[in-house]
């Protein structure tokens, strides 16, 4: 899933705990995980909402939350940032800290 500043209120309004994927098509190691993040976003979707965000498209969000690395996947509930994970992540990595939002 895609998350611009457009739809951003409405997804982080949502019960569910969110996972934003800070990327971009240049970055390499953004490129690797992505199987892995869409991938987990099939596992979990009746749990979390995993969504991409594209920061040469939408840098809003990249400054609202600070990011100056990629990949960044920020992990969130109740609309707080409860973890951030910066780089390449392997994939019982990013599941353990999907679980712990849980």
């Amino acid at each position: 899933m895609e998350i611009t500043s457009e739809n951003y209120n409405e997804i982080i309004s949502q019960s569910k705990p969110v996972v934003l994927d800070f990327w971009a098509t240049w970055c390499g190691p953004c490129r690797k995980i992505a199987p892995i993040v869409e991938e987990l976003a099939e596992a979990y979707s009746d749990q979390v909402i995993i969504g991409k965000v594209n920061v040469e498209e939408d840098d809003d969000l990249a400054s609202k939350y600070g990011i100056r690395n990629i990949p960044t996947l920020l992990f969130i509930k109740n609309g707080e940032v409860i973890d951030k994970f910066v780089g390449a992540a392997t994939k019982d990595v990013i599941e353990e800290k999907i679980k712990a939002l849980l």
